[in-house]
């Protein structure tokens, strides 16, 4: 083996720091599906975000707040299962909401262990102008798609949802997409593979 020489600033003045770069690389996820997912959830959310800002929200909260504004009250596990998230997360995003006065909580009536969460009329408010820079957002992000690359690509990221939320154990609430994308399967494209070479 051959011994690793380090050159030094007296050695070669003008030398720069050495590049460990492969030859022919790619960049990274350069092939795969969840890095590039991964990229447009990130600039998705960070279009929302920035026009959440404007509401006194954080991305994040604004699902809980359309969630709830299209099932009216729902228990926090309920909620944590529409969501797929674990219910310390629904609770912990359910309590900055009530502090800001968009949701409230109360608990059952017959069982004090359970909650039950529901809209403000201000957190109704906050609903109907998360929708319009939901639709927003969603404009500039299929901008360039046409209605049926719209719909399929929507689709496939549900099924890619669903198949990591039974992989990581959150399952046990199917919801409308779930539903959706099951009575599409037998619509599904034939898939076409390249030869090899």
């Amino acid at each position: 083996m051959a011994p690793i020489v380090e050159a030094s600033a007296v050695d070669a003045p003008s030398a720069k720091p050495a590049e460990t770069k492969r030859v022919g690389a790619k960049p990274p996820g350069a092939k795969s599906v969840g890095w590039a997912l991964v990229q447009a959830a990130r600039l998705h959310r960070a279009r929302i975000g920035d026009r959440l800002a404007t509401l006194d929200l954080f991305a994040g909260q604004e699902q809980v707040v359309q969630v709830l504004a299209a099932s009216g009250t729902m228990t926090m596990g309920d909620l944590a299962a529409t969501l797929r998230v674990r219910p310390p997360t629904a609770s912990k995003t359910i309590s900055r909401l009530a502090a800001l006065g968009f949701v409230e909580r109360r608990a059952e009536a017959g069982d004090g262990r359970i909650v039950r969460v529901r809209l403000t009329e201000a957190g109704l408010a906050k609903a109907e102008a998360i929708e319009g820079i939901w639709d927003a957002v969603e404009a500039e992000l299929l901008s360039g798609f046409d209605g049926k690359e719209r719909r399929r690509l929507r689709k496939l990221l549900r099924k890619a949802a669903k198949g990591l939320a039974e992989a990581g154990g959150l399952t046990g609430h199917e919801t409308e997409a779930d539903a959706e994308i099951e009575a599409d399967e037998d619509e599904t494209e034939p898939l076409v593979v390249a030869p090899a070479h």
